[in-house]
């Protein structure tokens, strides 16, 4: 078995390829590195064979997705420790060796992520990510450096090592064996929040997740659906439901989710005031989607904890003006 398999999944990524595989293959000495082609129409396959042939590829046959596409990429994998990477991500020289280091010697610890820095602004933390992702009392995510969309400076004042409630998608080290065992990513979630998802899994099963900050990585961010697209908005709304719904125990549920899409449907009508009526449709598509699949979401319910408890990022960010995580 390898030790540790650095897995990219790539999906009409050619140029993410050629600019950041270089520092990956540079900076990974010790790990065997892996592209999943999720079925790309562009020419990343015949990029990848002739001009980094020593690089491993897994061919899937069809786009999956993010979550499915590495179910089906890891399922191919005989590794202790998958880092689970995407192609936008620009590594550094010591981004790989302190978080092995610290689940070899950590075995409560399921997980654990680096330090994610915005490639396009170095001083700032990114939004997918920052310093190690949590969830607020009403399960809106948020991170220590990002709450909503406000990223703060780093300025090394999250320099120390953190239990964190979820690890980003963008880069992730996960046991193998336990990415398996929590049931990997729900290929339904397709992409966004399926990472938080299967993090509030691995919480259930009395694991822990980290923040390794002594490792730095910089993720461009929004290389699959840019923000503004309106299929991204559908996928954060429904995708925030399904979380809610597959993970909290029954009394936390009732609670919480009318608390939820009453402020989905404010949301809805701040994206059509604001003159973005397709946003504000996503919103409509996403409850649909979610009334659709809403058996189907419940008997996924094996593995259910609690939030910890958290303040209402709403709450804190819009009416107390904390837009700092040091602040809370």
């Amino acid at each position: 078995m390898i030790k540790t398999s650095v897995v990219i999944l790539n999906y009409n990524g050619r140029n993410y390829l050629e600019k950041f595989l270089p520092s990956v293959i540079a900076h990974s000495k010790d790990a065997e590195i892996i592209v999943a082609d999720n079925h790309s129409s562009d020419d990343s396959i015949e990029f990848l064979s002739t001009k980094f042939p020593h690089v491993r590829l897994i061919k899937l046959h069809k786009n999956y997705g993010f979550a499915g596409g590495y179910n089906e990429a890891l399922k191919k994998i005989d590794a202790e420790y998958f880092l689970l990477l995407n192609s936008d991500v620009e590594v550094t020289e010591n981004w790989l060796q302190p978080m092995v280091s610290f689940l070899d010697n950590n075995e409560l610890y399921a997980a654990c992520q680096p330090k994610i820095k915005d490639y396009n602004h170095k001083a700032l933390f990114e939004y997918a990510g920052a310093g190690g992702g949590f969830l607020d009392f009403l399960g809106y995510p948020f991170c220590r450096g990002r709450i909503f969309n406000h990223l703060e400076i780093d300025s090394g004042q999250y320099n120390n090592p953190m239990d964190i409630f979820w690890s980003s998608g963008a880069c992730m080290l996960v046991r193998s064996n336990v990415f398996f065992e929590a049931g990997g990513f729900d290929s339904d979630f397709f992409a966004h929040m399926e990472e938080i998802d299967l993090c509030w899994r691995i919480n259930s099963l009395d694991l822990k997740i980290k923040s390794i900050p002594e490792s730095t990585v910089y993720h461009v961010g929004g290389g699959t659906l840019d923000k503004s697209n309106s299929f991204k908005t559908y996928l954060n709304f429904r995708n925030g439901l399904f979380l809610l719904l597959k993970n909290l125990p029954l009394k936390k549920l009732w609670q919480k989710i009318p608390a939820r899409v009453l402020l989905d449907w404010v949301a809805a009508m701040k994206f059509l005031i604001e003159g973005n009526p397709k946003h504000s449709l996503s919103v409509l598509r996403a409850h649909v989607s979610v009334i659709a699949n809403f058996n189907k979401t419940l008997k996924k319910r094996r593995l259910t904890s609690p939030i910890p408890k958290s303040k209402l990022m709403l709450f804190e960010y819009f009416l107390k003006g904390n837009k700092k995580f040091s602040n809370l």
